[in-house]
C-alpha cells in the first residue's frame, strides 16, 4: 500500500463505522499494510509500517492525532515485542505471526473500555452529580454502566464543535438525567457537582493528560473547589511526551497538519486540545489499573520499552 492508498482505507474505515475511533481505524489500516506487504523482509515490512504511520499522523483529522500517534506507535512495539524469535522465520511466517499479534493487540483495545467502566463503578455513588466536557466514548460507557444509580449529569457543550451535544443525544435514552450547559457556565454548576469525570487524547509522561480544549478550565476549577477528577483512559493512548504546559504540547497535537505545513500564524488559530496538569487528577483509571498521576511514567517506560 502507497501513503494515498493507507489514508484512503483509514477514511473509510471512518466513513464505515462513524462511531469507531480514531486510533482504532489507523491500528486497523496498519493491519491491511501487513496482510498488503510486498515486502519480503522483516525489515522492509516495519519500515512500510513506519510509513504509514507518517502518513496517517501527518494527515489532516477531524480533531487531535495524539492517540492516532500514541496507539500506532504501541501497535507496532506490541506487535515486534518477539522480533528475536521471528528473525528466523520466512516472511510468510513472519506475516502471519504479526497479524495474529495484531489481533491479540485489537482484542485488548476491545476489551479495554468495559474494563475502565467495570473498575470505575466503586467510586460512583446513587444521586450523584457528575460533570463531563465535551465527548468520550469511555466516558459515555461509564454513564451507560451507572444508569441505574440515578445520576444527574452535566455536559459541557464543547465548542467550537459541540461534541457535548452529540455526547447528550447519546446519552438520551439511558435514563439519566442529563443537561446541557454552556462551557463558560461550569463555575455556576460546579458547587453542586460531586466528580467530574474526563476522557482524553492522550496521557503524558508527566501523568497530565491532553484533551479536547477546555478540559485544563474545567479540572482546574474543580480542583479549586475541593472537587476529585477521574480520568478514564485506555493505554493506547499513553503517549509518550512530557510538556508541562499548554505551549509545550507538540504542535502536531494542537493543530491540523495543513496549517502546519502552510507556514500560517499559529497564534490565530484555535488549538484542538490543551494540557491538564497532573495535580489537578486524583486518579486515571485505565484497562491497566487504577493509577495516581505519579505512577503514569513508570507505565509509559513499561509500554515503550
Amino acid at each position: 500500500m502507497n501513503n494515498d492508498d493507507v489514508v484512503l482505507h483509514y477514511k473509510k474505515i471512518m466513513s464505515d463505522d462513524p462511531d469507531v475511533s480514531q486510533a482504532i481505524a489507523a491500528i486497523k489500516t496498519l493491519m491491511e499494510v501487513i496482510r498488503c506487504s510486498k515486502n519480503e523482509t522483516l525489515t522492509g515490512l516495519i519500515a512500510d509500517l513506519k510509513k504509514a504511520i507518517d502518513s496517517l499522523t501527518s494527515t489532516d483529522h477531524n480533531g487531535c492525532i495524539t492517540s492516532i500517534e500514541s496507539g500506532c506507535q504501541l501497535f507496532l512495539h506490541f506487535i515486534t515485542l518477539s522480533r528475536g524469535s521471528i528473525d528466523s522465520m520466512d516472511f510468510k511466517q513472519c506475516q502471519e505471526f504479526l497479524i495474529k499479534r495484531g489481533e491479540q493487540y485489537m482484542e485488548g483495545i476491545r476489551a479495554a473500555r468495559r474494563k475502565i467502566a467495570k473498575e470505575i463503578q466503586p467510586f460512583i455513588r446513587e444521586k450523584m452529580t457528575v460533570l463531563t466536557h465535551s465527548r468520550s466514548r469511555v466516558v459515555l460507557q461509564v454513564l451507560k454502566n451507572a444508569a441505574d444509580k440515578h445520576l444527574k449529569v452535566y455536559i459541557t457543550e464543547s465548542q467550537p464543535d459541540c461534541s457535548g451535544s452529540q455526547m447528550v443525544r447519546d446519552l438520551n435514552n439511558s435514563g439519566l438525567n442529563v443537561i446541557l450547559i454552556l462551557d463558560a457556565q461550569v463555575s455556576s454548576i460546579i458547587n453542586e457537582v460531586d466528580l467530574v469525570l474526563l476522557g482524553a487524547e492522550g496521557v503524558a509522561g508527566t501523568g497530565g493528560v491532553i484533551n479536547k480544549v477546555g478540559t485544563c478550565n474545567v479540572a482546574a476549577l474543580a480542583y479549586f473547589k475541593n472537587k476529585p477528577v477521574y480520568v478514564v483512559v485506555e493505554s493506547f493512548k499513553f503517549v509518550n511526551v512530557f510538556p508541562t504546559d499548554q505551549r509545550s504540547i507538540p504542535n502536531k497535537f494542537k493543530y491540523p497538519a495543513s496549517k502546519l505545513k502552510s507556514g500560517v500564524d499559529l497564534s490565530r488559530l484555535h488549538p484542538f486540545v490543551d494540557y491538564t496538569p497532573p495535580e489537578y487528577i486524583k486518579f486515571l483509571f485505565t484497562d491497566i489499573g487504577i493509577l495516581p498521576p505519579p505512577a503514569v511514567s513508570d507505565e509509559i517506560l513499561r509500554l515503550y520499552l
